[in-house]
């Protein structure tokens, strides 16, 4: 139960005494800072209004039922605070005096409390419709907005009905500055803190969306993928040791086919189907999109890596950990003296630049081979990445118009 204190304080509006020389007396409510002014509908002589003791003085029958008035309005505001205290939910002064109208006042949530019930209804979702890991990332933002609030406001919560486009801007500032996050990693947190908003604008806590006015910071982060050269280095090397020999393949295999690392981890023999001209496909769900994804095995690198490795159990690539993958990369390429900071991903990368877009397959074809849900995703991460492409097209169609 809340034990903020209550204050009620009758005020008499002595500037607006009309002619009759009464004067409107109004009530003051006070919680948690905050006031609340309302006409009593009741007019005294100020010549008979003692403040120090919230009372008509000069007994007479007007002036005693005046008291009992101001006697039944505080009884009933103290008795809409209790209400409202039992039933342990965060309200403000106005909520109090809604309360004492006896209208249905709409639930004041903090910024923080109203995430906090997002994420609980969330969580029930997890293994039905979302990943545990996208939970985590909800929940994550959810500390850093925490973290901003105690920093910009020094509060613990602010009301979500005070949130507006400035605390975007202060918090997408604050996210720069303080928490040293990217602008992708800081888009990616407004765009997830977006969605709690929006929610509450559904449900009717929050007015208008804030967001409506704010636009993300364009990011175009470097693509990193190996050239046609340092992929035909790695295709040549064969290593002394067999588990850097096991995550090369791995790797190459990625390259060829653009999987991502857990849809490689959990690549089994059922997910190959055979078509009637006798090619192999991989038929799979995209882990990140959860969209279906076809990739045919046709490149004679892919294949020569499922046919090493596939009797050797259910699944048909070694299964190692990202971690360890990812470490193993780090040594082969400073084996093959490659300055880059390869990964599982720069696979993926690398299927789509080096060897799709390098050797003109359409930006469409691309798209639905990397399992994309937008084009739109496929041209802004790949497009610019061969200007020579682009230069080889132009002089194609200079020998044409000369």
């Amino acid at each position: 139960m809340n034990n903020s204190k209550l204050h009620i304080l009758f005020v008499l509006d002595k500037i607006n005494t009309n002619s009759k020389g009464v004067a409107p007396l109004r009530c003051r409510i006070t919680y948690l800072k905050e006031r609340k002014i309302f006409s009593t509908g009741l007019f005294i002589n100020p010549k008979n209004w003692e403040n120090k003791k919230q009372k008509v003085k000069s007994p007479n029958k007007e002036n005693t039922c005046i008291n009992i008035q101001l006697s039944l309005i505080k009884q009933k505001i103290n008795q809409a605070f209790l209400l409202l205290q039992v039933k342990d939910e965060n309200f403000d002064v106005g909520g109090i005096y809604a309360q004492y109208l006896g209208k249905v006042s709409i639930k004041e949530y903090g910024v923080l409390e109203y995430y906090q019930l997002y994420l609980n209804r969330l969580e029930k979702l997890i293994g039905i419709e979302i990943k545990q890991h996208t939970w985590d990332k909800f929940s994550y933002i959810k500390d850093d907005v925490k973290e901003f609030i105690k920093s910009y406001y020094k509060k613990s919560d602010i009301k979500l009905k005070d949130l507006d486009f400035n605390f975007i801007i202060e918090f997408e500032y604050y996210s720069k500055t303080k928490l040293k996050h990217q602008q992708v990693t800081i888009n990616k947190s407004l765009q997830r803190f977006k969605k709690v908003v929006k929610q509450a604008v559904i449900q009717k806590y929050l007015e208008s969306n804030p967001f409506v006015e704010h636009k993300p910071k364009k990011v175009y982060p470097k693509i990193i993928f190996l050239t046609q050269e340092e992929l035909n280095s790695l295709e040549n090397h064969t290593f002394q040791s067999d588990v850097l020999n096991k995550v090369k393949d791995c790797y190459l295999f990625c390259c060829y086919t653009g999987l991502a690392y857990k849809e490689m981890f959990e690549l089994r023999k059922e997910d190959l189907i055979i078509k009637p001209d006798g090619t192999t496909w991989i038929y799979k769900k995209r882990e990140k999109t959860g969209r279906n994804f076809f990739v045919p095995l046709i490149l004679p690198k892919a294949l020569e890596v499922i046919e090493k490795y596939s009797s050797e159990s259910e699944y048909l690539l070694p299964r190692v950990s990202n971690q360890y993958f990812n470490r193993l990369l780090k040594e082969i390429a400073s084996a093959l003296e490659i300055s880059k900071n390869l990964t599982h991903h720069t696979g993926r990368k690398t299927f789509a630049s080096t060897v799709l877009l390098n050797n003109d397959i359409p930006i469409e074809v691309i798209s639905k081979l990397l399992g994309h849900s937008k084009i739109t995703t496929t041209q802004e991460y790949y497009t610019e990445l061969m200007p020579e492409k682009l230069s080889e097209q132009l002089n194609k169609l200079k020998s044409k118009l000369v």
